[in-house]
């Protein structure tokens, strides 16, 4: 099998030469139960699980109790604080809690070479080479998207120090940016296209190996 290829961009947006790719990155099984795993821990990893409520014992007052306990022909009641008083307590009130669902280091690396091979297969996969951008410029950049015709939402990864290329297309709309140490098998899934600089392939190569 042929080792699975891209186009590198020049600042036009054609493809200016091919650039062979990892085989065993972007040429990989799409496994979409992998996928689906993976994107769910994420997404359940950047909840804040802030919701909370309050319990008879955390709401104020109710020390005492509104009445005696026989004599007013009223049923007994020990806090005005109880679930079933206005103002009361919840009675099995929601607290901080963990979403959080373990994926091994292996499907993990599976599912981001899945959602990289899908890129791959689908052609929605380009090189950028970061030299084109001597100077930020987000005209070119939106030209280089256009020339380019692929769907929108687009996500790019590049370096750290790549600022000429950051801020070309930092101002696109629906044009996300990324690292790769950062890059996340969900962002993957949620472009539609995908923009590799040449310095951050290498990375994003051996974080999925």
């Amino acid at each position: 099998m042929a080792a699975p290829k891209a186009p590198v961009l020049d600042k036009a947006g054609k493809e200016a030469k091919s650039l062979s790719l990892e085989e065993a990155v972007f040429g990989a099984e799409v496994k979409a139960h992998l996928v689906h795993e993976t994107v769910r821990a994420e997404q359940n990893a950047a909840r804040s699980a802030t919701r909370g409520g309050k319990s008879r014992g955390m709401v104020a007052g109710g020390r005492a109790k509104p009445w005696r306990q026989k004599g007013t022909g009223r049923a007994r009641a020990g806090s005005i604080r109880a679930p079933h008083w206005t103002g009361g307590g919840m009675a099995f009130p929601p607290n901080d809690r963990n979403f959080q669902v373990k994926v091994n280091r292996k499907v993990a690396r599976a599912a981001l070479r899945a959602a990289l091979s899908a890129h791959a297969n689908d052609g929605s996969l380009g090189i950028v080479d970061s030299s084109a951008f001597g100077e930020p410029s987000t005209k070119q950049a939106a030209a280089l998207v256009e020339e380019w015709g692929r769907p929108s939402p687009l996500l790019v990864v590049l370096m750290e120090g790549e600022d000429s290329l950051a801020r070309s297309f930092r101002n696109l709309d629906r044009v996300a940016l990324t690292v790769p140490a950062e890059l996340d098998v969900s962002q993957l899934v949620w472009a539609r296209s995908l923009l590799i600089s040449e310095q951050a392939l290498e990375q994003v190569q051996g974080r999925a190996q």
